[in-house]
């Protein structure tokens, strides 16, 4: 169910062996997104459960399950970006309930996150899906 931006970055993940090069690349995903108008870094769009500062700002375009799914997000912190940017590409586009349909921690342990982040960082990333997952189910 992963989108194309999502098995792209599947895809380059197996082509770097080291784990270092795919944490560089991450980064190099988080440079590489829109940042987040400073004007939605308010307390409403910000994440609770993540160590570094996050904010996920949620467009659904439509109504009902065939609604769009969209964010905006941004991170203080460089490698969350990057990670916001993978949930980006895992979720951006799908309906609503194609959202609720996505099993994120199988997809994102095709990336091999789950051995390389801290506790810490597995724990925003959980708290992110689950944001997103209840935004898509009350939309």
């Amino acid at each position: 169910m992963a989108s194309a931006a999502f098995e792209e970055i599947v895809e380059t993940f197996e082509f770097l062996e080291d784990w270092e090069d795919r944490y560089r690349h991450v980064i190099e995903l988080g440079k590489a997104f829109p940042a987040l108008d400073t004007a939605f870094q308010v307390p409403a769009f910000k994440v609770e459960g993540c160590a570094s500062q996050v904010w996920l700002r949620p467009i659904v375009e439509g109504q009902g399950p065939a609604a769009r799914f969209g964010f905006e997000g941004s991170s203080d912190a460089m490698i969350v970006r990057g990670l916001i940017a993978i949930l980006h590409a895992l979720y951006a586009g799908l309906t609503t309930a194609e959202v609720l349909q996505v099993d994120a921690p199988a997809e994102l342990g095709r990336l091999g996150l789950n051995e390389h982040l801290s506790s810490q960082r597995s724990n925003g990333v959980r708290a992110m899906v689950e944001r997103i997952r209840k935004v898509a189910a009350e939309a």
